[in-house]
């Protein structure tokens, strides 16, 4: 195990922000967690995971130990009659995954194709897109607690999924922020399979193409025509994908919110409840375009915050406070950042 000092973070983040870590580990195997849980100072230093940086905005240098998750490999664990059961390393980029998939002829994850970020983070986050949740294509985890250095497997039901949450998230009890590592992700597929195409944009291809019984392959292309469309590619601009989540409401306060503005982006769900568009939302209060230093409100989509060349992570939080404040001013709603502000 090869311990690395003051490592240059800004390669590490989506964003590109200006970080260092003081000591950075690299993980390629479970093996290597339990050498640093045994390891006679790292063991006892606090500790943060690292993934693809596509989720976080850096304001400091990291004092803690950074656990970089580079753990590899993709296969299917198991055929059932009732799905394919996909294990995956935490270090496998995301989209990788779900490319590799649909190359197989495993379909069920296309609708959340190209999301940045490993597939280590993907549970963290709860990731979703275009109708469907990571929940709702978990069959487990497998994880390294960071004091034991046992292994273990946790179910989907234990890890207490909500929009763009889970038990990864929260510290104190119950709560394993800091006290785990995910080493792989089993991904369930089901059989038979049946396409996700309730949101608008993937209506609209339906039209455009004429195609109306679309394969998962069809699908996996949409979204990614979508979605590059939409967002900034990392590579060119820095970001962190879409900043806020969509606020939910109940169906008085969208009815009241659509009273005053007829044209507000919403979608009924499945409880009653009412989600709405924070793009929408940002881009009706004038954000589009604007910027703090050098952070700004991406042109072409409202809800994505982007580094346009030097900025450091005080800009992105000020400018994402601007932007809170104002919308809550406007439509009474709070938004809520999905990025980990560290």
């Amino acid at each position: 195990m090869a311990v690395e000092f003051d490592v240059n973070l800004k390669p590490y983040n989506t964003f590109g922000l200006p970080a260092t870590a003081r000591r950075l580990v690299r993980i390629r195997s479970e093996a290597d967690v339990r050498r640093v849980v045994d390891h006679p100072e790292l063991g006892l230093a606090p500790k943060f995971v690292l993934g693809g940086g596509s989720n976080l905005v850096l304001t400091r240098d990291m004092e803690p130990v950074v656990l970089k998750m580079e753990i590899q490999g993709v296969r299917l664990r198991e055929e059932r009659p009732d799905a394919w059961i996909l294990e995956v390393g935490a270090g496998v980029p995301w989209h990788e995954a779900v490319a590799w998939s649909i190359e197989q002829g495993y379909p069920g994850l296309e609708n959340l194709a190209l999301i940045p970020g490993t597939t280590g983070a993907a549970p963290v986050q709860n990731i979703g897109a275009y109708g469907i949740e990571l929940k709702d294509r978990l069959e487990a985890v497998e994880v390294v607690d960071l004091v034991t250095g046992r292994k273990a497997v946790l179910p989907a039901e234990v890890c207490k999924f909500g929009y763009r949450d889970s038990v990864f998230k929260h510290t104190g009890f119950g709560g394993l922020a800091g006290k785990s590592v995910i080493t792989k992700v089993l991904l369930r597929c089901p059989k038979p399979w049946v396409p996700v195409l309730g949101y608008l944009d993937l209506e609209r291809k339906m039209q455009e193409t004429g195609i109306s019984a679309p394969d998962a392959r069809q699908i996996f292309e949409w979204v990614c025509a979508i979605r590059r469309a939409k967002l900034p590619d990392p590579a060119v601009i820095g970001n962190a994908g879409s900043f806020f989540k969509n606020p939910v409401v109940s169906e008085d306060q969208c009815r009241d919110i659509i009273g005053r503005d007829p044209h507000i982006v919403h979608y009924p769900m499945p409880d009653g409840t009412v989600k709405l568009a924070a793009g929408w939302l940002i881009d009706a209060c004038g954000w589009k375009g604007k910027s703090v230093g050098g952070a700004a409100v991406y042109e072409k989509q409202a809800l994505v915050l982007v580094n346009k060349g030097e900025a450091r992570g005080a800009e992105v939080v000020t400018l994402a406070r601007a932007i809170q404040e104002s919308v809550y001013g406007r439509f009474g709603i709070r938004l809520e950042p999905e990025p980990v502000v560290v």
